[in-house]
């Protein structure tokens, strides 16, 4: 079967039963595997397991990083699967020897698999000519797209060295993008004018929030002022109108009813939102050696702001959060003995501690489901659940019960604050419980407490049943 082929199969695909990063990429991986085969373009191949090891032997000898071998031979399998529907040959244990070896950064131990040492030129119908484009610093950065602007790569580089958060990247690359096509012309040459203009027009014909606005000024100023090293001129720009907002808050017999419809993980995971006021990140990206059961408290690390907190341990859930660790350490063990095991650090601890990131204690309390790349150095980790997982049953318990309030999973850091003041509680222990540097901040959840001691009574309610309505008598 041809890669053409191929490519209408795979154009046929729904989105959920390939990423976009797949879809991009296999193709090219074929490509230059049929170029490897020196077949003709349009001619049928087949996938042979030596030949698919000797192809992975030729991108070692060529000095191309593990994670993107085991790209190449993922992108065999699914041709196999798909244009030649057939099971064999099993590429398993390649797949497996390549994550250790993007993990550990050892070559693959498969056997047929070692760096050729007697040589190494590369025969040119293995690498076309124009395949791989050469990457700025003239090296593949893992998680750093090659194919990308050069301006977009520089920008990556200098958000990493300065340790923002992946979102946060992400968030100022999508600026960056957008203000390029609507000025029409390379970022380096904007002018204060044209930047100016994008960021009134967010305000006036995009009708977005502040705070996007402030986000994309950021974005624009971050790559301006710290990856050209330019000073931009005072920007007047009109700035989005910045509304105030009560937070949605559940009463507590809407917590209680939904309390009934979680389960399991989704379970804890609302008890420590609500129980410990914490956000939902936070609560996603737990670890092991965040509890302190002994005092009842969890100490929550380089959380929003960079900034640590010690919030409670309510003690209805420190026994379900006591298995729920029990199952990470069974989890963990099974990783150890497949050859992984390893969890991201924060900052340069991997470095300053080689062996830290494989102890249990650093373990998310809450795993996902299935080893993962990090975008950022290509090395596969069990990363923390996504904020998909949670959200999805939030949403159906808001259904079932029949609460008709716009709430996310952050409304229980929003009742959990309300509550505490309603029982009493002072706002100066709420403020620390919340890590909010300001006391004003925690201020406005007194304006959608119920306080118990108001007695004042609307109008309409003084009016006697027996009276009719208010016009009656008129």
């Amino acid at each position: 079967m041809s890669l053409k082929s191929y490519e209408q199969r795979l154009s046929g695909l729904k989105p959920k039963a390939i990423s976009q990063n797949d879809r991009t990429w296999f193709p090219k991986w074929l490509k230059r595997y049929q170029s490897f085969l020196n077949s003709p373009p349009d001619s049928d191949f087949n996938v042979d397991l030596e030949t698919v090891k000797a192809f992975s032997r030729t991108l070692m000898n060529s000095g191309t990083p593990a994670w993107q071998r085991l790209q190449g031979v993922r992108a065999i399998e699914h041709y196999r699967n798909l244009v030649l529907e057939l099971s064999e040959p099993d590429l398993a244990q390649i797949k497996i020897a390549l994550q250790r070896a993007s993990a550990t950064g050892e070559p693959e131990s498969v056997s047929g698999i070692q760096p050729d040492t007697t040589s190494q030129t590369v025969p040119s119908a293995a690498v076309p000519t124009g395949s791989e484009p050469a990457n700025v610093s003239g090296d593949i950065v893992p998680g750093i797209d090659p194919h990308e602007p050069i301006e977009l790569q520089k920008t990556r580089r200098e958000l990493r060295l300065q340790r923002y958060a992946y979102a946060t990247e992400q968030a100022y690359v999508n600026w960056l993008v957008r203000f390029s096509k609507f000025a029409d012309q390379d970022l380096s040459t904007a002018s204060e004018p044209e930047i100016k203009e994008f960021l009134t027009e967010l305000a006036v014909e995009g009708n977005v929030a502040i705070s996007t606005q402030r986000q994309a000024m950021s974005a624009l100023l971050f790559y301006y002022q710290k990856v050209l090293g330019r000073e931009l001129e005072f920007l007047d720009v009109r700035l989005a109108d910045k509304n105030r907002r009560l937070p949605v808050v559940l009463s507590q017999l809407e917590i209680g009813r939904l309390a009934e419809c979680f389960s399991g993980r989704d379970q804890l995971l609302f008890g420590l939102m609500y129980g410990a006021g914490l956000r939902h990140k936070e609560a996603r990206r737990m670890r092991v050696k965040d509890f302190c059961f002994d005092q009842q408290v969890i100490v929550l690390r380089d959380g929003k702001g960079e900034k640590d907190r010690v919030t409670m341990l309510p003690d209805s859930i420190a026994a379900e959060v006591k298995q729920q660790i029990e199952r990470v350490r069974k989890l963990h063990a099974q990783d150890l003995e497949e050859g992984f095991g390893e969890v991201h650090l924060p900052y340069a601890l991997a470095r300053k501690y080689p062996n830290a990131n494989r102890e249990f204690c650093w373990q998310y309390v809450f795993p996902s489901r299935q080893r993962s790349r990090d975008p950022r150095s290509g090395k596969f980790y069990r990363h923390y659940v996504s904020d998909s997982v949670f959200c999805d049953t939030f949403k159906a318990a808001l259904r079932r019960v029949g609460i008709e309030k716009s709430a996310t999973p952050h409304s229980l850091r929003h009742s959990f604050a309300t509550h505490m003041l309603e029982e009493g509680a002072d706002i100066r222990t709420v403020q620390e419980l919340l890590g909010h540097a300001d006391v004003a901040t925690t201020m406005i959840y007194t304006h959608v407490m119920n306080r118990p001691g108001v007695v004042a009574k609307s109008p309409l309610d003084r009016l006697g049943r027996g009276n009719g309505s208010p016009n009656s008598g008129s």
